[in-house]
């Protein structure tokens, strides 16, 4: 950089040279001072519209290490601090290093760009919890997670640590109730360890034990297995990449009447969609005869379809309907 700056200033004094030198003999002190308005005003453009930083030789190479993939992204952050992903990346980064404090400060930095992610939201409050030696939610993680839970209703990590919360405040049953319809979303080895501590919640709370629902989602709802066509490579999908699994009111609205949102790393899925994925109480899978069901691959994790997402074919059937829907993203 200092190599680059001293060619620069030599590079201008010679044109300036060059383009003056007929006024050195008739005043040298108006030459100079027109050179000294040109290196100035050279000087202060460069700063406010060029970019000091791309001279930098650790910006300019790849990262070899985290420390300094970490430092390029607080350098990106400081001249573009807008930007709710890279706040993210950063969190990870110092949660990587074991710098739970600035972790928890990027992702809150995070959060507040964007209060509309159930993800984002969910890992602020969890941030914020690690800096506590007793690693309590305090009142802003609780309320970070309760929003995450109204934006996305079923999100898994934001009620399992949303029922933590609760657990440390004494909210027992709370706490019961708001994991309970989880029971219905994961598997069976998942959900009997989940069903232990939802009945030593209950049990606290002086209510009766309740018993894993296994026949009731086994049998109700829509099995759907969800797969990548041969031409996506999992490797190089966004971060922010999420899939949806969508069913809707066959030749009817485009609102999903069941939705479900999992990680990419997920794949391949095999889930069962039901009544509790519903994201309005008033519109129920069960009530539907006829019904369009399809998966998307959100790039950026959003559920409305953006214009570089891409989804399975949509596959129409009767409800009830027994078998597996088999859905492949990318075959359109």
């Amino acid at each position: 950089m200092a190599m680059f700056l001293i060619g620069a200033a030599v590079l201008l004094l010679l044109t300036l040279y060059a383009v003056l030198r007929p006024l050195l003999g008739r005043s040298k002190t108006l030459a100079a001072g027109i050179a000294f308005a040109v290196i100035a005003a050279s000087t202060v453009l460069y700063l406010q519209l060029g970019t000091p930083a791309a001279l930098d030789p650790a910006m300019v190479r790849a990262p070899t290490n985290l420390a300094e993939a970490r430092a390029q992204l607080e350098r990106k952050l400081a001249e573009s601090p807008g930007d709710a992903e890279g706040w993210r990346l950063l969190g990870r980064a110092y949660a990587a290093e074991g710098n739970a404090k600035e972790a928890a400060r990027a992702y809150a930095e995070a959060a507040k760009r964007a209060p509309r992610d159930a993800d984002v939201l969910t890992e602020a409050a969890e941030a914020r919890a690690l800096t506590r030696e007793d690693r309590r939610f305090d009142d802003i993680a609780t309320a970070q997670l309760e929003q995450a839970i109204a934006i996305e209703p079923m999100h898994q990590r934001a009620r399992w640590f949303l029922g933590i919360s609760l657990r440390q405040a004494g909210e027992h049953a709370k706490a019961a109730e708001v994991w309970s319809p989880l029971l219905s979303r994961i598997d069976a080895k998942t959900a009997a360890t989940l069903l232990v501590q939802i009945n030593q919640a209950r049990t606290e709370a002086g209510l009766a034990p309740m018993k894993l629902p296994t026949e009731a989602t086994s049998t109700s709802g829509l099995a759907v297995q969800v797969t990548f066509a041969p031409g996506i490579d999992i490797q190089q999908l966004p971060d922010t990449a999420r899939i949806f699994v969508i069913a809707r009111a066959a030749g009817g609205p485009p609102m999903p009447v069941a939705v479900q949102k999992h990680e990419v790393s997920a794949m391949p899925l095999s889930i069962r969609l039901s009544d509790a994925d519903s994201p309005m109480p008033t519109a129920k899978l069960s009530s539907l005869k006829q019904v369009e069901v399809i998966a998307r691959l959100s790039m950026n994790g959003i559920a409305n379809r953006q214009a570089d997402d891409i989804e399975s074919r949509p596959v129409q059937l009767s409800l009830p309907h027994t078998q597996a829907v088999e859905l492949v993203i990318g075959n359109e």
